[in-house]
């Protein structure tokens, strides 16, 4: 079985705290009736939809998307449901789940049901994210628009952009059951920047 775990990218769609500028936009530039082509240009800020975020987003002298080593993002991945979790994902709600270094994670929770931006989506505590530090794993995705939800200083993204833990936001998992699978996401090539788009797809 095959699950694009990807969000479609379309103006109107769910996008974080409902900021204007992180809404796609569509302008057509070339049409049949002046032209021989149909060409659209697409404004849209990085961060939107099922992207990786690079240690830059939050950490000044981070690195960015040049570069960018694909073998984290190609291999096993295990999703892991959390749809018990009612605010937010802490070293207690992993503990049982036998989190073996090098792997990726996938949390499910009941921010996947969600069809529109819900303020208080389910995001990772801190206490999670050093657990997930101390347990060496790759990488980590959720079905929310953000690892957090603006926590000050940004404990969340600091742990584990500055330990070298991948951070995949915006996943798709309401279809997709526990378990391990392969991934395959691929990010756009685009160079020197903190966040690039993916497309995700998961094998079981």
């Amino acid at each position: 079985m095959r699950y694009d775990i990807s969000m479609p990218i379309r103006p109107g769609m769910p996008v974080y705290k409902n900021y204007p500028d992180k809404t796609p936009s569509y302008e057509v530039v070339r049409t049949f009736e002046k032209h021989t082509v149909y060409e659209t240009n697409i404004t849209m800020n990085l961060h939107t939809g099922t992207h990786l975020d690079f240690p830059k987003h939050t950490l000044p002298e981070g690195g960015v998307s040049t570069n960018h080593n694909l073998d984290p993002l190609i291999g096993s991945a295990r999703v892991i449901d959390l749809t018990n979790v009612k605010e937010g994902i802490t070293k207690e709600d992993l503990i049982d789940q036998s989190v073996q270094p090098g792997e990726f994670l996938l949390f499910k929770t009941k921010s996947s049901w969600d069809t529109e931006f819900n303020p208080n989506f389910i995001y990772i505590k801190e206490s999670a994210a050093h657990y997930l530090v101390e347990r060496q794993i790759r990488g980590v995705g959720v079905d929310a628009l953000g690892v957090e939800r603006a926590q000050p200083g940004h404990p969340t993204h600091d742990t584990l952009l500055g330990n070298g833990i991948i951070i995949l936001e915006g996943v798709v998992l309401k279809d997709v059951p526990a378990g391990e699978y392969k991934m395959i996401c691929l990010p756009l090539k685009i160079e020197g920047v903190e966040a690039l788009p993916v497309r995700c797809i998961l094998e079981d």
